[in-house]
């Protein structure tokens, strides 16, 4: 099996390498990852420290992305920045993950009562959009990063819950399915064993999707002062702090906006080329 899963593995990543957008993508997010774990070694000065000397300094050899209104360094702060939006990212992914995947294979496979309250519960969630959902949340929970991971990883539980129970449906269908329960094999030997193993694939392209969500949601939120707090660097922060200062220092907009794009962009092209990868029958 171990083996199986190994040659399984090798294959799908040269398809992965083979896809030119999805290469581009995963030299993107494996860029930003590596900014987030080594940001105190890349960073060229300390992100909070104030030189009121050097106010909205204009980009430089001496601070290569400028200083912004308190004179601190840009460049380190966007490496800050970055450390911010991968925790917000990270955390609020699992979370959603920790609580949608038992949902929806439980819904999907067992189908039922429990799959009818599930299916109401995600449906009402779907109807509010995904920002204005993690807003409200990071509204009533209070403003701080963790809580703003929450708030982020709450509202993605429904689109995760909606994606593991659709493999669940599926795959309760097949053939191995059906020899195990006949064999004796209880539910949660067959969800475990046969079904969320299964349903990986589709759970890896679909994490893609929700981390440059979550990126964005952080973003917004510490704009909006609900996510990370000043004086902690935060893209967000960044430019909620810049909107004063957009005419005499554009580039204290155009850097973080631009490490967003970047960041959010990405890992898109890295779920497209997942996807191919891993299902390349259904590839354009």
């Amino acid at each position: 099996m171990t083996l199986v899963a190994a040659t399984g593995s090798r294959r799908v990543l040269r398809r992965l390498l083979r896809h030119r957008t999805g290469v581009v993508g995963l030299v993107l997010a494996a860029a930003l990852v590596l900014v987030a774990l080594a940001a105190p070694l890349l960073a060229p000065a300390d992100p909070a420290a104030v030189d009121f000397d050097h106010v909205l300094g204009q980009p430089s050899p001496t601070a290569l992305l400028g200083t912004d209104e308190l004179g601190r360094d840009q460049l380190s702060r966007v490496f800050f920045g970055v450390r911010a939006s991968v925790f917000v990212g990270v955390v609020s992914v699992l979370l959603a993950l920790v609580v949608a995947v038992p949902l929806g294979l439980v819904a999907g496979y067992y189908r039922g009562a429990v799959d009818a309250v599930v299916s109401r519960v995600t449906d009402t969630l779907l109807a509010f959009p995904f920002l204005v959902l993690a807003v409200g949340l990071a509204a009533v929970l209070g403003a701080s990063m963790l809580n703003a991971a929450i708030a982020i990883g709450v509202s993605q539980v429904p689109n995760l819950i909606r994606v593991v129970r659709g493999e669940a449906l599926r795959l309760a269908t097949e053939e191995y399915v059906a020899a195990s329960v006949a064999a004796g094999a209880r539910g949660g030997t067959v969800l475990f064993r046969h079904v969320l193993p299964n349903s990986i694939n589709a759970l890896l392209v679909q994490v893609t999707v929700a981390i440059p969500q979550a990126i964005i949601g952080e973003a917004l939120l510490s704009f909006l002062g609900l996510g990370v707090q000043p004086p902690t660097p935060s893209l967000g922060v960044m430019l909620s702090a810049a909107q004063t200062y957009f005419a005499q220092a554009p580039w204290l907009v155009v850097f973080p906006g631009l490490t967003i794009v970047l960041a959010t962009l990405g890992f898109n092209l890295l779920g497209d080329g997942l996807r191919d990868a891993l299902d390349p029958k259904g590839s354009r």
